[in-house]
């Protein structure tokens, strides 16, 4: 007997739910949406729901968090692993504004409790946002009823997979019956993830757009499905056959992504395409991408990357990859939302960020080149990703994933690897040495486990104990407990208990591994070496640090900067001998002398083009050393290394506004930032002092400021700028005022 389709109002849900929804369009339910309310999920059953991107993944897990708060089971908690999909569900979800739930957002600050998530009803977390949270044992935890654990798939990947395994684990130790809603792709495990939550398992290939894959070979694309072969001719018109497969979409009103295996290419690929795009624009579109080009590259200082990619926006193409800034990749996401570009091309992380579906999808590169490994082809779960992206809801009928192929043989490999095989299992990373002591250590800070049969019974909610052996997983606990114990950040007691130390419940609460909180202790507490360049470099020594990396053509000039400071740095080199090692090393010189760079005010340009980064990769670099900056401090301050606090704290101000340490006192004002505050140091105006006693209007006249900012810069210093004088009559007035905000001076100078 057939089963009978389920309608949105049969659900059992708050009326106002289901009122707000149809009033969204949503009026009925795909298949995998009725199969995932078949399985209880509505009555607090747990569930993963394995199904292919729009699929409808996202509003199955929204009805369940609006049951959970509305039913009075709790507020929600959403994990993502990526800030720019925190962002993406956070602007999604203030929709249910209207049904009285409020939404939160938290991405950043690891050493915060996140008090101003305690009223919120929906909190959107990044997995390490949440572990900080679960460290800092934020009462509000235990008020959560459902934990949406979004691209849970990702537990596979070697950075991210740890922690959200750990959140999860920790989760449910902690908040007794909270209900698990896991979102993933269609993975060959995911009744491996089903059985380790205790979940009922939805999985589905079903797609509200079609999707055809295929191979392209010599003016033709070979698609495979349901064991029968289609092919489709490509109109070979242009002497690029990429242009070609862009064009073919475009002539049908289609918008393209194409994905190449660096960021190089990224540039590369879209200059070669805009020339071909400028027909597909309309006139209004030209007008829109032209000013939104200017906000990019149309200033003096902007990066000569940032000018490229405002040309090719221009023309309807643009690049996208990690060395964007944030301004620039939501102007490239939201001009491709809206039809404005017609073709992306992007390396995969964009696979795995936000939602930009495109009518074609094209994977040129199979391959993926690392310095460790050389050249190897992609899992075919990452190519699944990308090629889920084909499709337009609501715009297209149909979407295409194309790789392309060069010759007879790669056309079979690639069909025989990619179109036709199903993605890899996922395994747990969770068994590699930093992982585990950075967990156990916060576990053990937290309270959360005091002995070896609490841990044992943690980890035994880990998808690493599902499937890893007993024993391997006793060396690794071993192995953490050892390393942790060793380096005084724990204690074990006669009776076998373990109590972290004031410093292993600091570098918990930091966010840090527990080999940076022993290196900083260790070389901190034995100089008094204050070098900038030593400290950045020791900053950039750490495992948390995010790195740029070395050419073998840079090697030299990075050899010679390393003499030239040796000096000044606090960490001796590594013997040449071990290339790997000497490699990074110099890869942390190189680091460390554009965080130097940055902060002696060189412009973006400057810094994009001597170290051949992304200002996005700058911004990157500069977060986590102002991070370590802070954590650097912390850890001096309860080592009793106290002379390196005040510098540490200095520097960590100059990370983060990109400042000398003469101007310092300036930025701290909301507004001033380095170009503005070099301006005023340059005018003679180098305090707040200063600041407070200049004219107003002297003050506008100074570029850069002009009259608005110069009002927030005495509102700022407490002075209500109505007392100001517009004529001599005013004088006597605004002179009391003068002498009564005086003690304001006193408090921002010291």
């Amino acid at each position: 007997m057939e089963r009978r389709n389920i309608r949105l109002d049969e659900l059992d849900i708050n009326k106002k739910i289901i009122t707000h929804l149809q009033g969204q369009g949503i009026l009925e339910l795909f298949p995998p949406q009725e199969n995932a309310f078949r399985t209880g999920v509505l009555t607090g059953q747990n569930l993963v729901l394995a199904i292919p991107t729009s699929s409808g993944k996202t509003l199955v897990a929204e009805i369940c968090m609006l049951k959970s708060i509305l039913g009075g089971r709790g507020k929600a908690l959403y994990l993502v692993p990526l800030k720019s999909l925190a962002r993406e569900k956070y602007t999604e979800f203030k929709k249910y504004a209207s049904l009285g739930i409020t939404t939160a957002m938290s991405v950043g600050d690891y050493d915060s409790p996140g008090r101003n998530l305690h009223d919120a009803d929906i909190v959107i977390v990044t997995t390490e946002r949440a572990d900080s949270l679960i460290r800092h044992k934020v009462e509000w935890i235990n008020d959560i009823g459902i934990v949406v654990a979004d691209e849970i798939h990702l537990i596979n990947d070697s950075k991210r997979g740890p922690t959200l395994e750990m959140v999860l684990a920790k989760i449910t130790q902690i908040v007794k019956d909270i209900q698990i809603v896991a979102l993933s792709a269609t993975i060959s495990n995911s009744n491996h993830i089903a059985e380790w939550l205790r979940a009922k398992l939805v999985m589905d290939t079903w797609r509200p757009v079609p999707l055809s894959e295929g191979v392209y070979l010599d003016g033709q694309i070979n698609f495979y499905k349901d064991g029968r072969r289609t092919s489709k001719s490509i109109s070979r018109t242009r002497k690029d056959e990429l242009a070609d497969v862009v064009c073919d979409t475009l002539d049908d009103n289609g918008q393209v992504l194409v994905f190449v295996s660096s960021r190089r290419s990224t540039i590369a690929v879209a200059k070669k395409l805009a020339p071909f795009l400028r027909r597909y624009l309309t006139n209004d579109a030209i007008q829109q991408l032209s000013k939104g080009a200017s906000k990019i590259g149309g200033f003096p200082s902007a990066p000569e990357v940032s000018k490229t990619l405002a040309r090719l926006i221009a023309n309807g193409v643009a690049f996208h990859h990690a060395g964007l800034d944030n301004h620039e990749r939501a102007l490239v996401e939201d001009y491709f939302k809206e039809n404005l570009l017609k073709v992306i091309v992007a390396t995969p992380t964009l696979a795995a960020g936000v939602n930009l579906p495109s009518r074609r999808v094209i994977i040129r590169d199979y391959r993926r080149y690392e310095l460790d490994r050389g050249s190897y082809p992609i899992p075919t779960l990452e190519y699944k990703q990308m090629a889920g992206r084909a499709g337009r809801p609501k715009y297209d009928e149909y979407g295409e994933a194309v790789l392309i192929a060069r010759t007879e043989p790669e056309h079979d490999f690639l069909i025989d690897n990619y179109t036709l095989s199903e993605p890899e299992e996922i395994t747990s990373k969770l068994a590699s040495p930093r992982a585990v002591r950075m967990h156990l250590l916060a576990s053990i800070a937290t309270e959360m486990t005091t002995n070896r049969e609490e841990i044992d019974s943690l980890i035994r909610s880990t998808f690493f104990s599902h499937q890893f052996d007993q024993w391997e997983i006793n060396h690794h606990i071993t192995s953490a407990l050892g390393f942790l114990e060793e380096g005084n950040l724990i204690e074990t007691s006669s009776d076998g208990s373990y109590t972290a130390t004031l410093l292993g419940k600091r570098a918990s609460q930091l966010y840090i591994d527990p080999y940076t909180a022993i290196l900083f202790r260790d070389v901190l507490s034995g100089t008094d070496n204050h070098s900038i360049i030593g400290i950045l470099h020791l900053i950039c020594h750490t495992p948390d640090q995010l790195l740029t990396y070395v050419t073998s053509s840079e090697a030299e000039e990075y050899e010679v900067a390393l003499d030239e400071y040796l000096d000044q740095l606090m960490i001796e080199p590594p013997l040449e001998e071990n290339p790997r090692i000497y490699s990074e090393f110099l890869a942390q010189m190189k680091t460390a002398l554009l965080l130097q760079d940055w902060i002696s005010e060189k412009t973006e340009k400057d810094l994009t083009e001597k170290y051949n980064v992304g200002m996005g990769d700058v911004h990157r670099f500069v977060q986590s050393a102002e991070w370590l900056a802070y954590a650097a401090s912390e850890i001096s301050r309860i080592s009793n290394a106290t002379s390196h606090i005040t510098p540490l704290n200095n520097l960590k101000l100059r990370l983060r506004h990109g400042v000398r340490l003469d101007i310092l006192e300036l930025v701290s004002l909301r507004g001033i930032g380095r170009v503005r505050g070099r301006i005023l140091h340059n005018h003679k105006l180098i305090s707040l002092s200063d600041l407070y006693n200049v004219p107003i209007a002297e003050l506008a006249r100074i570029p850069t400021i002009g009259t608005s900012i110069a009002e927030s810069i005495k509102k700022q210093l407490g002075i209500d700028i109505k007392l100001i004088p517009t004529d001599m009559e005013d004088v006597d007035d605004y002179d009391d005022a003068i002498d009564s905000m005086q003690t304001l001076l006193e408090d921002f100078g010291e």
